[in-house]
């Protein structure tokens, strides 16, 4: 049972980054990553290194995602129609 356990976290750990990989849209690769740090934060403390887990899950399952997704929002914004008209001084008011 005992080693069961980081057998299936790295068979979950191969599978999620093989999602990671094919996932097109940004903002849900984002997400995906997230679900693959916290699966390898896990098979982490399986393999008794709680310290390079906790690491882990600061870096990868939080802070990474985090900044994926503030760039990704931050982006969308800057390329709307409306400020792309607006640069240019098409608009009209």
């Amino acid at each position: 049972m005992n080693a069961a356990v980081p057998a299936i976290l790295l068979v979950l750990a191969m599978m999620s980054s093989a999602a990671v990989v094919l996932t097109r849209e940004p903002g849900n690769q984002a997400i995906v990553y997230s679900a693959y740090g916290l699966i390898l934060a896990l098979l982490m403390v399986a393999f008794a290194a709680p310290d390079v887990a906790l690491s882990q899950l600061g870096v990868g399952v939080a802070l990474v995602p985090l900044v994926v997704m503030l760039t990704i929002a931050r982006c969308r914004r800057e390329t709307s129609p409306q400020r792309r008209r607006r640069r240019r001084g098409t608009e009209e008011g």
